[in-house]
């Protein structure tokens, strides 16, 4: 007679649910083997069910001597469930910070073991998405209301000024006042310039088709190295199994942009010195949540550079808009990318410290 554990394959009515849960579970036999793993517990070991099941757990992860002493500790029934905090690391990938729970199954004959493993940043990440994202829809309401009141005034102070330079063409004083003609003329074309520039995600209709993210990443990536002759490598991390989406091709192209254009700059330092990357990495990943909504499939696009980091003092208002890294920047970039992103139903966060920069865009995928 058959074990009442025996595990039937993914898609059955028994384990469907656990591919629902956003914590990743892994059932270990008896001998500390992957019986089963949801669809969390891959996405967090980056492997398939298929190609672990049936290997040791701890022989996957870089610190798998913890593994092998709870699971241990477990066999010899020292404890029903034990909750712990640690650090998953695994080969290749950053160690993350999780949560643990290791049950002990005690109705089986092999007494095989539960372990749930949630990652502790997750539950920020999502508050800071929230914040973001309701900032985000503060700031678009500003800029529009503010743009449309500047707008207004500015075309009358340009004819005003062109009026008075032609007035003023006698002397003695013409040359003086016409240079000052001339500066309020440049100055109310700037701030035109900058009006236009608040105003344009609000102008352009959306042009919606299907979208293969990595012609977004290949023209971004012509368009920085026709700009950067040497200095800069541009890396391509690509999944080749990411299907195409429906989406607006050139606003995803401008955020990605505008994006990777702020890297660059980031790295002028480094370019001189031939030792700037920025790197263009795109996942599938599972089960996420992006804008209060659950997604079974999202897309990952990552912008890493190697450059000095965002200074501390204005990582909380990065995508604020005229807030900027740099001396004469107009702090727009990534005001302009957060809202390309957001109107495609996805989020855009970062990490940053000296040597590693990561933007990361979540896009929804059918």
């Amino acid at each position: 007679m058959p074990s009442p554990f025996s595990l039937p394959p993914r898609g059955t009515a028994r384990f469907a649910g656990l591919d629902l849960l956003t914590s990743a579970v892994i059932i270990l036999d008896d001998k500390g083997c992957v019986a089963f793993a949801n669809t969390a517990a891959e996405t967090m070991l980056g492997f398939s069910l298929r190609t672990v099941r049936g290997q040791r757990l701890s022989s996957m992860l870089v610190n798998g001597t913890l593994i092998d002493e709870l699971f241990a500790d477990a066999r010899r029934l020292e404890y029903a469930n034990k909750r712990l905090d640690f650090q998953l690391h695994r080969p290749g990938r950053d160690a993350v910070q999780v949560h643990a729970i290791v049950t002990v199954l005690h109705d089986e004959p092999r007494t095989p073991v539960l372990l749930e493993m949630q990652e502790t940043d997750q539950q920020r990440r999502i508050d800071r998405e929230e914040r973001l994202h309701d900032q985000s829809q503060i700031n678009r309401e500003l800029i529009r209301n503010l743009a449309h009141e500047i707008k207004n005034p500015l075309g009358g102070i340009r004819g005003a000024a062109q009026l008075l330079q032609m007035e003023m063409s006698s002397p003695p004083f013409a040359a003086e006042m016409n240079e000052y003609a001339e500066v309020i003329i440049k100055e109310a074309d700037r701030l035109q310039s900058l009006v236009d520039r608040l105003l344009a995600p609000h102008r352009r209709a959306r042009i919606v088709g299907d979208v293969n993210i990595h012609e977004v990443c290949e023209r971004v990536r012509s368009v920085m190295m026709a700009e950067y002759h040497g200095g800069l490598v541009i890396a391509r991390d690509y999944d080749a199994s990411i299907p195409e989406f429906r989406g607006d091709k050139e606003q995803l192209i401008q955020a990605l942009l505008n994006i990777a254009h702020n890297a660059s700059q980031a790295l002028g330092a480094h370019i001189s010195r031939g030792e700037a990357e920025i790197v263009l990495r795109t996942r599938i990943v599972r089960q996420v949540t992006i804008a209060r909504t659950r997604h079974r499939l999202a897309l990952e696009l990552h912008v890493v550079d190697n450059g000095p980091g965002i200074d501390a003092e204005i990582c909380d208002r990065v995508f604020l808009p005229l807030v900027s890294g740099r001396e004469g920047g107009t702090g727009l970039g990534l005001t302009l990318a957060q809202t390309f992103v957001e109107e495609h139903h996805g989020t855009i966060d970062f990490e940053s410290r000296p040597g590693l920069t990561d933007f990361r865009i979540l896009l929804p995928l059918p």
